[in-house]
């Protein structure tokens, strides 16, 4: 049966201010009156999980779904019996609400299994299809209910009572069918527009990847001798190349702390002081810069950016992130210890280098060098002891313009694909959001 969108329903107020108008043929309940809803719960022992492939209770996470996906189809881990005391034991078919982090993402349960407490189990009676409940749990209109309902708790969860007391509006079983048929269709197509959107953004990115690694270690002219660089990681260079230290051609510096500063010392107006968070897709971002006194500022001359200055995130989750400073739209800026600052001398050209940085060579030095427990760290020393490859200075300078170039360009289509996935995900939201509202009438 294929569906399609006729006129508007004739609407009714439900004389709620949160729900508006709802369609005159329309039921108005909550949803425990179409739904048994059950939360999850936790097994005792972590000796408990088993692979996949084991024998046991398909237990099911967060980490087991797909973003933008409709259903569950597998797992990654199964349960024993005996860690079954604390979970709640669902059927294939079950709607699945996340109550955690990723609070109010539905999905259908494609298998039968477990679920933990970061979950809630919707049960559907036989007045409400399991999809047309899943398309209403998807729609702006459910989640602005559950937001009022969780406003001011700094982590977003609802109990089973604020869950089963959401307003839904419900059609006849037939009407249910016909908008479950127009929106498995509509956004079934629409999901596959933005999956091949993300799929040929990857490949961009490999391209990107791909297109630094051959021009930092291997130059642009394809005819050039090549000899042996000395460095494992690198193999063949061309011939008129050396080897460098990181040290020889660089000055590195980072500050460890910074004498007792505290987030509250933060001014409105100052001296702009960067993070890693300043740094997003490689560059550097300088809204929502936080910002330090004069007193401050001064106390840690060494760390005053420049411009041709080089940051690398040496701290935490986002070790390897750089970005180069080509000027500095704030002024005289710092940065926190989160970052190091490399100041290339006259052998290097910084943008050379950031290219360089940003090389899987790189990255993957990078990650033999962490170290420290818990939190990673890249110490300054360890730094100071990378191979880098150097070609004479003239020949830095038209590999980075190359590559600028190259970037630009690339970076223009990735951006043009992100904006178009962005606009099909605005018109999903809103195509489910008119359907099972009734604003748009929907027939066979």
């Amino acid at each position: 049966m294929k569906a399609v969108i006729r006129d508007k329903c004739e609407l009714k107020d439900s004389f709620i201010d949160v729900l508006g108008t709802i369609p005159k043929m329309w039921k108005l309940c909550r949803i425990k009156n179409v739904a048994n809803v059950q939360r999850g719960g936790s097994p005792r022992p972590i000796e408990d999980y088993l692979t996949s492939e084991e024998d046991g209770f398909n237990w099911i996470k967060i980490g087991d779904t797909v973003k933008g996906s409709k259903y569950i189809d597998d797992v990654k881990q199964r349960i024993r019996k005996e860690g079954l005391s604390k979970t709640r034991l669902v059927r294939k078919g079950t709607l699945l609400l996340t109550n955690s982090m990723s609070f109010g993402e539905a999905y259908i349960l494609n298998l039968d299994g477990c679920i933990h407490d970061g979950w809630v189990a919707l049960e559907c009676n036989n007045n409400i299809r399991k999809e047309f409940l899943y398309y209403f749990l998807e729609s702006e209109l459910c989640k602005k209910q559950f937001n009022l309902q969780v406003a001011g708790g700094v982590v977003q969860n609802l109990n089973v009572d604020k869950i089963g007391s959401t307003y839904i509006f419900l059609p006849n079983d037939t009407e249910q069918q016909h908008i479950v048929a127009y929106l498995d269709d509509r956004c079934s197509k629409i999901d596959a527009i933005i999956a091949e959107a993300k799929a040929s953004i990857e490949e961009y990115k490999e391209l990107k990847q791909a297109l630094i690694y051959e021009a930092v270690t291997k130059g642009l002219d394809k005819n050039v001798e090549m000899k042996d660089s000395g460095i494992e990681w690198i193999g063949q260079m061309p011939k008129n190349w050396s080897s460098v230290r990181f040290s020889k051609v660089n000055w590195i510096r980072a500050r460890l702390g910074w004498k007792g500063l505290k987030a509250d010392e933060y001014v409105d107006e100052g001296y702009p002081f960067l993070s890693a968070f300043n740094i997003q897709n490689n560059k550097l971002i300088w809204e929502n810069t936080n910002h330090i006194t004069i007193e401050r500022y001064e106390e840690s001359p060494e760390i005053k950016l420049q411009e041709k200055d080089i940051l690398l995130v040496k701290d935490g989750a986002g070790i390897g992130k750089c970005a180069r400073i080509d000027n500095l739209p704030l002024g005289e800026s710092t940065v926190n210890s989160s970052l190091a600052v490399i100041t290339s001398n006259k052998l290097m050209n910084y943008k050379y280098e950031y290219f360089y940085l940003l090389s899987p060579i790189f990255q993957n030095v990078i990650t033999r060098l962490k170290n420290g427990m818990g939190v990673p760290h890249l110490t300054q020393e360890a730094m100071k002891e990378i191979v880098i490859p150097c070609p004479p200075i003239e020949e830095q300078t038209i590999i980075a313009d190359y590559l600028d170039d190259k970037m630009s360009k690339i970076d223009l289509v990735i951006a043009t694909k992100q904006s178009l996935i962005e606009d099909l995900e605005a018109y999903k939201k809103s195509l489910i959001y008119e359907v099972v509202t009734g604003k748009r009438k929907v027939v066979a």
